[in-house]
């Protein structure tokens, strides 16, 4: 889809459309499929940025994908939402970080640690 195409789409077609990607993007990952992966996190950063760019910031419709049941769309969600519910957020990327199921963990860790490095600031 092209990101041009993304402003069509309502919001609840946008957070579907987060969810396939993110579990597209979790068997690309188990696949070693590095460039799908890719690709991936670029539609996924689309999709965030037209919510973002919504009136009232609709990122905030994201934040049910915090307890979905695929991991990658969990952490995706969560890591996404830090600007609008980092409370929530946060809690969900130190659950995942100690979960110890990797790759998800490690990308878990690093987010907290770039937090509170303050190297990562959401916006």
């Amino acid at each position: 889809m092209k990101t041009a195409d993304l402003g069509q789409l309502t919001v609840d077609e946008l957070v579907d459309r987060f969810t396939s990607v993110g579990i597209e993007e979790d068997k690309a990952e188990k696949k070693s499929g590095q460039k799908r992966r890719n690709d991936l996190c670029l539609q996924l950063f689309a999709i965030v940025k037209e919510l973002k760019g919504r009136p009232g910031d609709q990122r905030r419709a994201l934040i049910p994908l915090c307890s979905h049941p695929n991991m990658e769309v969990r952490l995706q969600a969560a890591k996404c939402t830090l600007a609008v519910a980092p409370a929530t957020a946060r809690r969900v990327i130190e659950e995942i970080a100690a979960s110890n199921w990797f790759p998800q963990a490690g990308d878990a860790g690093m987010c907290i640690s770039n937090l509170d490095r303050g190297v990562f600031v959401p916006d």
